[in-house]
C-alpha cells in the first residue's frame, strides 16, 4: 500500500580519512555511534528509520515540518560536536529531503521520493540540506532563523525533467536579502540575481584562470575555442560549460566519455553524463575518466562571491 511520506538521507561524509586514522574497528564504533544519534533525532521528531547504510540513515515522516524541523537539529548540533575533533576525524553530514508516495515492503521502501531523496544527499555535499520545492512549499513555519533558497531546476539522475531544488540554510546567524522565507517564495523565483557577482577559479597542471559571473558561460575543452583549454585527447573538444544561474554556478556535461564531479570533504564522485549540477565551494572536475583513473585531467575549481557560497560561509567555523 502506498502512503505518502517525507523520505530523509543522512550521510557522512569524509569517512575514509576516518578509517585511516583509527584503523577498521575503531572507525567503524565511531561511525556506528554518529548514525545511531542520528537515528534518535530523527524517531525524537517523528520520524521512523527504515535503515542504516554504512555511514548513512534513511527515515521517513509522516510530516515534512517534522522532517525539515529533524535536519536542521541534525547539522546545527553535529557542526557543535566537531568542532573540537581532530581535523581528519570530522566527518560532516549532508542530507536529502523529498516527499511523495512510498511503498513499504519487507522493512524496506520504495518510490520516487526515495531514489531523489538520495540523490540530493548525494548532490548537495558537506553540512547541506538540499528538499525538493514539493517538501519546501509545504512548510509554513520554518524553524527558527532557517531560510530557503532556490538553486533551480537540476537535473537528478533517472528523472527525464528537472527538478526545483532548494537548500535549506539552517546556520541561525545567516541574515542575507538573498534567503527567503516560505510566504516569498514567489518573489524569490522572481527575483534577478544577475547583479549578486560571483567568481570561479579554475587549475590544471600550470594552467590557471578566473572568470566572473559575467563572464558566463565558459567551454572547457581541448580546442582553442574553449575558454578554458585542457589539451588531453580524453576531453571532448567543448567538453562541459559553466553558466550563471540563480545566483549559482552550473556545469554542464557536453562531451562523449562524461564529465565526474568531487567536492572537497566528500567521498562521493557525481558521474554527469549530459547531465548537469550545481557546484559549490570548492572541489575537483575530472574529464573524460572517473577520479580512480590517477592519469584523468583534472580540473579543481574554487568558487567565491556567489549567493550560495557567500551563505555558506556565513555560518562559522570549519567551511
Amino acid at each position: 500500500m502506498a502512503v505518502n511520506s517525507t523520505v530523509v538521507f543522512a550521510d557522512l561524509t569524509g569517512s575514509t580519512g576516518v578509517f585511516e586514522a583509527l584503523g577498521n574497528a575503531k572507525a567503524t564504533q565511531a561511525i556506528t555511534r554518529l548514525t545511531q544519534w542520528i537515528s534518535q533525532v530523527c524517531e525524537a521528531h517523528g520520524g521512523r528509520v527504515v535503515k542504516t547504510l554504512g555511514d548513512g540513515v534513511l527515515a521517513v515522516f509522516p510530516r515534512e515540518s517534522d522532517a525539515v524541523n529533524a535536519v536542521v537539529e541534525l547539522q546545527r548540533n553535529h557542526l557543535k560536536r566537531i568542532l573540537n575533533w581532530p581535523p581528519k576525524l570530522r566527518m560532516r553530514l549532508q542530507v536529502g529531503v523529498a516527499c511523495g508516495e512510498i511503498v513499504e515492503v519487507d522493512g524496506d521502501c520504495y518510490g520516487d521520493a526515495v531514489n531523489v531523496a538520495s540523490r540530493l544527499s548525494d548532490l548537495s555535499g558537506a553540512d547541506q540540506i538540499w528538499a525538493t520545492d514539493t517538501v519546501v512549499d509545504r512548510i509554513a513555519n520554518p524553524p527558527e532563523g532557517v531560510r530557503f533558497r532556490s538553486l533551480g531546476p537540476i537535473s537528478i539522475r533517472g528523472k527525464a525533467e528537472k527538478r526545483v531544488v532548494y537548500r535549506i540554510e539552517w546556520h541561525e546567524e545567516v541574515v542575507s536579502e538573498l534567503l527567503t522565507a516560505p510566504g516569498s517564495l514567489d518573489l524569490l523565483k522572481a527575483q534577478r540575481t544577475d547583479t549578486v557577482l560571483g567568481q570561479i577559479e579554475l587549475s590544471w597542471l600550470d594552467v590557471n584562470a578566473s572568470f566572473k559571473s559575467t563572464d558566463l558561460p565558459i567551454h572547457l575543452g581541448r580546442v582553442v575555442e574553449a575558454e578554458f583549454v585542457v589539451n588531453d585527447q580524453r576531453v571532448s573538444r567543448l567538453h562541459a560549460k559553466i553558466e550563471w544561474r540563480n545566483g549559482t554556478f552550473v556545469l554542464t556535461d557536453l562531451s562523449s566519455y562524461g564529465t565526474w564531479v568531487r567536492f572537497a570533504g566528500s567521498d562521493t564522485e557525481l558521474a554527469l553524463r549530459r547531465d548537469e549540477c550545481v557546484l559549490h565551494g570548492k572541489g575537483e572536475i575530472a574529464l573524460g575518466a572517473p577520479f580512480s583513473d590517477f592519469t584523468v585531467p583534472t580540473v579543481s575549481f574554487n568558487l567565491s562571491g556567489s549567493a550560495v557560497e557567500l551563505a555558506h560561509r556565513a555560518g562559522g567555523p570549519g567551511r
